[in-house]
C-alpha cells in the first residue's frame, strides 16, 4: 500500500508533467527555501531522465539571507538549470515601486511588480510555485492550478474545478497559472520528504547561533536593512528559521533542533504555522495575504 508521502508525491508529479505538457514557457519560483527545494527535487523525479527543462525563477528584494542566495546559486549550477533572477533593487531604480519607509519596512511587498515584469519580459505562461493550503486561509482557497488575469491578478471566485485531478489549463494571451504542487502537504510533510530523500537545505532551516532582537513578539535577524528602535536590545540566541524570505520580515525560533529528525520532532510540537508564527507581513491584517494575491502576488 502507497503511504501518504507516496501519494503526495504521485500527485505533485502528475501537476508538473501535466504543466510540462500544456504549456509553452512554464518556470519554477525557487526562493531557496525548504518548499522550493521540494519543488525542484519534485521536478527533477517528474521528468527525468531529461533535464528539467524550463528555468528557475527568483524574485530578490535585495535583502535576503547571504546563506540562501549561495545555496541558490549552487544549486541551479549543480542541476544545470536556468537561473532567472528579477531583481526589486531594479524595479525602485527604473521607478516601478517606492522604496518601503517607515518602522517595519520591508521590500517584501514591492515582490509583486517585479514578479510581474519578469513574467511578461520571458513570457512565462505558468509558474510552479511552493505554497501549501496549511501556510495560511488564502493559500487555503488556491487550486492547484491557479488562474491569473492579463494583469496578473487573481480572482478567488474565478477559478476552475478540479473534479478527478483534471486540469484545464486553456488560457488567453497575455494570462498566466500559478500551479502548485504541494499544496495538499503538511509543513511536516514536507519534513518527511526531506528526510527520506536526502534534500539539502540552506543552513538557516536548522539550529545556529545568530544575534537576533525581539520585535511585536517575534526574533528578526541583526541586518544593516532593519533598524534597530530604542529599546531593542541585541542578544545572541539559538535559533533557527522555519521559513526564509526577506530578512526585513522573516523571524527565527528559539530552537536546538540541528537535525532534520530534531526538527520533524520540533514540528510536531507546535499548532502554528511557519508564516504565522514567523512572518510579520502576514500580520498586517485578516486579509493581508488574500490582497497581495489579488494584486499578483505568488
Amino acid at each position: 500500500m502507497l503511504s501518504r508521502l507516496d501519494l503526495l508525491e504521485s500527485e505533485a508529479v502528475h501537476l508538473i508533467r501535466e504543466v510540462v505538457a500544456e504549456f509553452d514557457r512554464p518556470a519554477l519560483l525557487f526562493s531557496g527555501g525548504k518548499d522550493s527545494a521540494v519543488l525542484l527535487r519534485l521536478a527533477e523525479k517528474a521528468l527525468a531522465p531529461a533535464p528539467i527543462p524550463f528555468p528557475v525563477l527568483h524574485v530578490d528584494t535585495g535583502h535576503n539571507f547571504e546563506e540562501v542566495l549561495d545555496f541558490r546559486d549552487r544549486r541551479a549550477a549543480e542541476l544545470g538549470v536556468r537561473l532567472v533572477v528579477a531583481s526589486v533593487q531594479d524595479s525602485i531604480d527604473a521607478g516601478r515601486v517606492a522604496e518601503p519607509t517607515g518602522k517595519g519596512a520591508s521590500r517584501n511587498r514591492a515582490q509583486t511588480v517585479t514578479l510581474l515584469d519578469a513574467i511578461a519580459e520571458h513570457r512565462f505562461d505558468a509558474l510552479f510555485g511552493g505554497a501549501r493550503r496549511d501556510e495560511e486561509r488564502a493559500r487555503a482557497k488556491e487550486r492547484m492550478l491557479s488562474f491569473r488575469d492579463s494583469f496578473g491578478q487573481w480572482d478567488p471566485r474565478n477559478q476552475r474545478p478540479e473534479l478527478w485531478n483534471l486540469y484545464n489549463g486553456k488560457i488567453h494571451p497575455g494570462e498566466n497559472v500559478r500551479a502548485f504542487p504541494l499544496s495538499n502537504w503538511t509543513e511536516r510533510d514536507v519534513w518527511t520528504y526531506i528526510e527520506r530523500e536526502g534534500v539539502e537545505l540552506p543552513s538557516l532551516y536548522f539550529a545556529h547561533r545568530r544575534k537576533v532582537f525581539e520585535r511585536d513578539g517575534m526574533l528578526l535577524a541583526d541586518t544593516p536593512f532593519l533598524p534597530r528602535e530604542p529599546g531593542e536590545q541585541l542578544v545572541e540566541r539559538s535559533v533557527r528559521f522555519r521559513t526564509v524570505g526577506d530578512m526585513t520580515c522573516t523571524g527565527a525560533v528559539p530552537s536546538t533542533a540541528a537535525t532534520v529528525a530534531e526538527v520533524i520532532a520540533e514540528i510536531a510540537a507546535t499548532g502554528v504555522s511557519e508564516r504565522g508564527q514567523t512572518r510579520a507581513d502576514d500580520r498586517a491584517g485578516a486579509a493581508a495575504m488574500e490582497d497581495r494575491k489579488r494584486e499578483g502576488y505568488f
